[in-house]
């Protein structure tokens, strides 16, 4: 074994109580302010800079088109509703969210929870109220006492009606499916260097590109500030008047999308801290008679204030530090290009990416990935360890490999995958677009398939290492209530497909998999166990090897019976670790020298080579 080191379309009827027409804001309101040459020089001086969190996009964003029932006319409406509907504001709660929801917006019952839980995984919590809630969920016998727990749970109403607008980030546009790209613009007439390049080209999906989050947040800002302004500031036809003011309240409802700070080396801050002092809060409009910000104001100071995030994925690609890992093989790591801002990006914004890894064993258990948003592009009959607890897991067009991870915080997203193995402790498993592919899932929410996938296969999770409960614990993810067979199949519009994409794995299918590393830890057996059925199977498959081995040894053959035996089994053996691949795992696990020397890294004499199963 490898000793594991740290260096390595129609709308609804109408049932709303107020209307409020679809006009969006209207040329009286400026998009720059009377001087904005004096906006400018300011902000010079003081070098603010916000921009769009990558999170929200990131983890909030479902990657499919969203129903119609969430276009700005109807959040408009909703905007409205909950303002002047008790216990709607400024938490609101589940039953009120499934009352507007399914019976006003017409949605199913199954895709509300599903936007709201998405939403709540994304609320700072500690591990131990996560852990809480999962036991309280485990203890839930009955469909009624698991409403009741949701019953419990509320959201920030502000920030949930902008996670909503979100959603649009993946709207099919029907521009955009003929022509294959956005129309030219001042963000992408040309790529200024060769990572801007780089970037468009690893960041298919807009959840990754920090461009298009800002592109979203430039192009819907008034949108966005419309849905936060109180309906005393619209006018009879449902616009915003010229005067309008955004309260303190609502700023804090738009952190949810904007942080920055007032210099470079500064602290990240939200929004609502980041205008809270002098001079920021005057550049921003803010009124300390009516104890607010004019929207007009506010809007030009965003427009000109706002810019690229520079802990994304331009910025990672840029000037990311390289990660160094336990196995490196030359020749098959040339292509591969690993980076992380790990070293100077804030919570919620680390990233690592891993892209073109190919043919290669990559294992890692480090400070640097924990709680960091890993993504892993085009990788391809690759075998990658990431053991540390990690906050999100992207797969993007990779094909032939395994992957196993520690516990993941928020969710693991496949998309675009080919014949790939995931194994994982999850907040969420959501696949789109994917084939023949294997999950091994430990997860307390319904594993989300979105459309596009055929033949993908469903299975218990079925390995451990020393460390993982530790790590489950840190990131407040326990082995009760596990989902992993109860799959969400969401389709067109929010609806339920026809076809079913999966199969769930027969028992007799299981294998356990076995981390080939040394670690430190208690852990020695799979958290939770196997359930019953799967154990079952595994118990009577050993049951025949110990009979089988039982048999040989009645058999009575004498040495050189033995050692003939013994070469045909081997023999066989290794034939089918050439046939099914696994010969290029086992000897990619053995670090060349160059890499003992420089990692400190060393194979353990027991398993120096490949072992042979014993004939008798």
């Amino acid at each position: 074994m490898v000793p594991m080191r740290l260096c390595m379309v129609g709308a609804p009827t109408d049932v709303w109580q107020k209307d409020v027409h679809p006009h969006p804001l209207r040329s009286h309101l400026p998009l720059v302010s009377s001087n904005p040459g004096t906006i400018i020089a300011a902000m010079e001086q003081c070098g603010v800079r916000v921009w769009a969190r990558l999170e929200p996009f990131l983890l909030g964003a479902l990657q499919v088109a969203p129903p119609s029932k969430l276009s700005l006319h109807y959040l408009r409406k909703m905007a409205t509703y909950v303002r002047v509907r008790e216990g709607c504001f400024p938490y609101l709660s589940w039953p009120m969210w499934h009352h507007i929801a399914c019976g006003k917006l017409q949605l199913s019952e199954d895709l509300a929870w599903l936007y709201f839980e998405t939403f709540d995984l994304l609320r700072p919590r500690t591990p131990e109220q996560r852990l809480e809630w999962a036991e309280g969920l485990s203890q839930c016998g009955t469909p009624r006492e698991l409403e009741r727990m949701r019953n419990r749970l509320s959201v920030n109403t502000l920030q949930f009606l902008l996670f909503l607008h979100v959603q649009q980030l993946n709207r099919v546009s029907l521009r955009t499916s003929l022509i294959g790209e956005e129309w030219p613009s001042l963000r992408c007439t040309s790529p200024s260097s060769s990572s801007e390049r780089e970037t468009k080209a690893s960041s298919q999906n807009k959840n990754w590109d920090d461009q298009a989050h800002l592109a979203f947040i430039q192009n819907h800002l008034a949108e966005l500030l419309e849905l936060l302004v109180e309906p005393g500031q619209l006018s009879a036809s449902g616009q915003v008047v010229q005067d309008s003011q955004v309260s303190e309240e609502a700023l804090h409802g738009l952190s949810f999308l904007l942080e920055g700070w007032s210099g470079p080396g500064k602290a990240v801050r939200p929004l609502h801290r980041l205008v809270a002092r002098d001079p920021v809060q005057t550049q921003a409009g803010y009124s300390k008679l009516s104890c607010s910000f004019s929207l007009r104001r506010l809007q030009a100071w965003l427009r000109q204030t706002l810019s690229l995030n520079p802990f994304g994925v331009s910025a990672c690609l840029r000037s990311g530090k390289k990660l160094a890992w336990v196995q490196q093989v030359e020749g098959a790591m040339k292509r591969a290009r690993i980076a992380r801002n790990t070293h100077l990006a804030p919570p919620g914004s680390k990233v690592v990416l891993m892209a073109q890894v190919f043919r290669q064993t990559l294992a890692k258990d480090s400070e640097k990935l924990r709680g960091a948003n890993v993504k892993l592009h085009r990788c391809t009959e690759a075998f990658i360890y990431l053991l540390s607890p990690l906050r999100s897991v992207s797969l993007d067009k990779c094909r032939n490999s395994t992957v196993v991870l520690g516990p993941v915080e928020a969710g693991v997203h496949v998309q675009s995958c080919e014949n790939v193995c995931v194994v994982c402790v999850a907040g969420r498993l959501t696949v789109g677009a994917s084939s023949h592919c294997t999950f091994h899932i430990l997860t307390p929410t319904r594993p989300l398939l979105l459309p596009g996938n055929v033949a993908l296969t469903l299975g218990p999770f079925h390995t451990h290492y020393p460390s993982l409960e530790d790590h489950m614990a840190a990131v407040g993810l326990a082995v009760v209530p596990n989902a992993w067979d109860k799959p969400l199949l969401l389709g067109t519009e929010g609806t339920t497909p026809e076809n079913v994409p999966y199969r769930l794995l027969l028992p007799a299918e299981l294998y356990p998999l076995v981390v080939p590393f040394k670690m430190e830890g208690d852990t020695c057996e799979v958290p939770g166990g196997l359930p019953p059925l799967y154990q079952k199977a595994l118990d009577d498959r050993e049951q025949r090897v110990q009979e089988w081995l039982k048999t040989v040894k009645k058999a009575n053959l004498n040495k050189e019976q033995r050692q003939q035996f013994q070469t045909l089994v081997e023999h066989k053996f290794h034939e089918w670790l050439l046939e099914s691949g696994n010969r290029q795992q086992l000897d990619s696990l053995i670090p060349s020298t160059g890499d003992i020397r420089s990692t400190g890294v060393t194979p353990d004499a027991r398993h120096g080579a490949i072992e042979t199963p014993t004939a008798c």
